[in-house]
């Protein structure tokens, strides 16, 4: 299969037969997946045959059909041989039967090699009554043969098919591309054994739970969390991003990307068929079947165009002699330039080759698309609304301020107790404390945790009390002086700690989910493209409204559960049409369904949120969005330029051809040459760069 046309032959072809429970069609892969019993599969064999393919069963360790291999270009090499061999008998030769005979011999030998996948597919369709690119051609040649054309029908179907497999080496670029990533993996992989040796092992074959170790320089080999070492990686094949990543102890790798600076060990946390890099591609692979709005209205357009032209050249063949005084041969001659022309190949290759090309992009750049209708209907936003936590903010609170109260304490002290305290503690207010002031702890005893309040605990000799507002004011310390550091740092967003003694509060520790810095330049982003930000978040509206301030976000909702969330997304798409929605929890699944386009944060996101989405930015970075924007938008411009070109340049040549000032040769050059340069125009999506980003 190498175009949709054929793979709704294909279709149409297994559509009367029993037995068949279900069919996946990969025009990516060329592979078709026919769940059926074992006498249907022998019958959908045997019609894809009859359809003029041939059917070649995979195992399960077989890569996909390359669109054609050596041997199909040295068959179309040997008949543009013979072909022209034909046109210098037809020539130079006297027109007498015995130099005749063999340019007719030369060019019928050109016109089989060339020509027999051309024919089996055509007289296919001829025979279930449709009309296919492949029978305009088949007919037009033949024909063309007939009336004594023999050296231009020759030479037609010789170029044909040369340009068909350019066009289909092509088009391949596009679908492979981001294959490609796949080769980045390395085959195998280092694993700890149960006596603590290191063994060397096929990747395929590491289990879950697994230790694996990666060296400076080298390729991870599989997904997992850092147990041991610290490194920067260049994780640039799956999150796209150009910048080296510090990985420590805890963090995540995936296969593919580059170990950079130290070793690592990894427990395994996915097999090797599905590491985040194989399920973009698998999900790209997939997203390639949904056919864009564009597409399915070039279907469309074909299903009625091809057969159209069809009776046009019919009755040119007819009815020139008797309406324009055309001889019988002229007026045949000019019918089949017709449908040379005429054939919709530029046209049905326009739109899948640009979408592919699109969805390659952007999964090179950690923008995991899932079909070409979201890649196109992204141009179309006019508002997007964000979750707050870890989508706009870190997700990680960190500790912003740091107040010692006037005291008779020593504030080296003070911060060491309060360092002291919040070390001992899982909660990540406390964690933020600790890591944001990294001193020494000292021994506690006495430690009793306030769930929802904080913690207490006696050090130094002193009984030492760390915890929120509330737990403070119950210990009756609070002062109107205190009580307006709070407010100050409350309206900023900050979640507030205060560390007291039994007398009095000694410090105030201000903890906040800081703003990423790319999501200011992503707002920026999406306002200089139109489109207005609402943040959706269940904080309260305090901190929302700071938050959103900070990060220039238009309009600030908190205090938001999910079904609020959805009713949010309802409501701002009746105010300003389509609507995204980006989150990472599963609190925000069902806004993300409800959304025109859900855009969920891959890194940091949940499994819920990812399926829900209908885009994944596998790096958490926002500024992923606006590019996903200009990128439906020049998929959009380079589809409309792709059909312009396959009708314009149709167009012109048509009308040559009624004014019969068009040859065979100029039919064929107009009709495979409109096809290599809509291909190459949407090739221009790999090679172009499409995503400026600030840093």
């Amino acid at each position: 299969m190498d175009c949709p046309t054929e793979e709704n032959d294909i279709r149409k072809a297994l559509a009367g037969i029993d037995g068949i429970r279900a069919l996946r069609f990969e025009l990516s892969a060329r592979t078709i997946t026919i769940d059926a019993d074992a006498l249907a599969l022998e019958a959908a064999l045997a019609v894809i045959r009859q359809a003029g393919f041939e059917p070649e069963p995979l195992k399960p360790d077989s890569i996909s059909p390359a669109a054609s291999g050596l041997g199909d270009f040295g068959r179309a090499l040997a008949a543009l041989g013979l072909a022209v061999a034909a046109e210098a008998v037809h020539f130079f030769a006297p027109d007498t039967p015995p130099f005749r005979g063999v340019g007719m011999a030369l060019a019928a030998v050109a016109i089989w090699l060339s020509g027999f996948s051309t024919y089996s597919k055509g007289l296919a369709a001829l025979r279930r009554g449709q009309l296919n690119m492949n029978a305009l051609m088949g007919v037009a040649v033949t024909g063309a043969f007939l009336i004594g054309q023999w050296p231009e029908a020759a030479m037609v179907m010789a170029l044909y098919a040369i340009a068909e497999l350019i066009e289909a080496r092509s088009v391949d670029r596009a679908r492979n591309a981001i294959k490609s990533l796949l080769a980045l993996t390395p085959d195998t992989a280092e694993v700890r054994q149960a006596d603590g040796r290191w063994h060397e092992l096929a990747a395929a074959q590491v289990t879950l739970g697994a230790v694996a170790r990666v060296k400076p320089g080298a390729r991870i080999p599989l997904d997992g969390r850092v147990t041991a070492g610290s490194s920067a990686v260049n994780q640039a094949p799956v999150t796209g991003e150009s910048i080296p990543v510090d990985k420590a102890i805890g963090d995540l790798v995936f296969a593919g990307t580059i170990n950079e600076t130290g070793t690592l060990e990894f427990e395994v946390t996915a097999t090797a068929d599905n590491t985040t890099l194989a399920r973009i591609i698998h999900a790209v692979e997939q997203a390639q079947e949904a056919r864009a709005p564009t597409q399915r209205f070039v279907d469309r357009f074909a299903a009625i165009y091809t057969p159209a032209v069809f009776f046009i050249a019919l009755a040119m063949a007819a009815l020139g002699p008797w309406l324009f005084g055309w001889g019988w041969t002229q007026s045949l001659y000019k019918a089949l330039v017709l449908l040379v022309i005429a054939c919709p190949c530029a046209l049905v290759i326009a739109t899948p080759v640009t979408v592919v090309s699109g969805l390659a992009a952007a999964a090179r750049r950690g923008i995991l698309i899932k079909g070409g209708v979201y890649l196109e209907e992204a141009r179309k936003l006019r508002a997007i609304a964000l979750d707050k936590t870890g989508t706009i903010t870190e997700g990680k609170p960190r500790l912003v301020a740091t107040e010692v109260l006037p005291s008779a304490v020593l504030e080296a002290q003070v911060l060491s107790w309060a360092a002291t305290l919040a070390g001992h503690s899982d909660h990540p207010v406390a964690k933020a404390i600790a890591s944001g002031l990294n001193l020494p702890e000292n021994g506690l005893t006495d430690f009793v945790a306030l769930p929802g309040r904080g913690i207490e605990a006696r050090t130094d000799g002193q009984q030492l009390t760390l915890g929120n507002h509330r737990l403070i004011e119950d210990r009756r310390l609070c002062s109107a002086e205190i009580e307006a550091r709070l407010y100050a740092h409350e309206a900023q967003g900050r979640s507030v700690t205060l560390l007291a003694s039994e007398q009095q509060v000694l410090a105030i520790f201000a903890v906040a989910d800081t703003i990423k810095e790319s999501s200011r330049e992503a707002l920026k982003q999406l306002h200089r493209l139109g489109i207005t930000s609402v943040m959706l978040t269940g904080d309260n509206s305090a901190t929302a409204s700071t938050i959103a301030k900070q990060a220039g976000i238009d309009d600030a909702r908190g205090n938001l559960l999910p079904e609020d969330k959805l009713a949010a997304i309802e409501e701002l798409q009746r105010r300003y049409g389509a609507t995204a929605m980006t989150g990472d929890g599963i609190n925000d699944a069902p806004a993300l369904a409800r959304a025109d386009i859900g855009v969920a944060m891959g890194a940091a996101g949940t499994d819920t949120a990812m399926e829900a989405a209908d885009v994944v930015v596998m790096n958490d970075d926002l500024r992923r969005i606006p590019e996903t924007i200009r990128l439906s938008r020049r998929v959009h411009s380079v589809l409309w330029q792709n059909i312009a070109l396959a009708l314009g340049i149709k167009a012109v040549f048509l009308v040559l051809a009624i004014a019969g000032n068009a040859t065979m040769w100029m039919a064929v050059f107009a009709d495979m040459g409109a096809s290599l340069l809509v291909v190459a125009n949407g090739l221009r999506l790999l090679r172009k760069p499409i995503f400026p980003v600030r840093t």
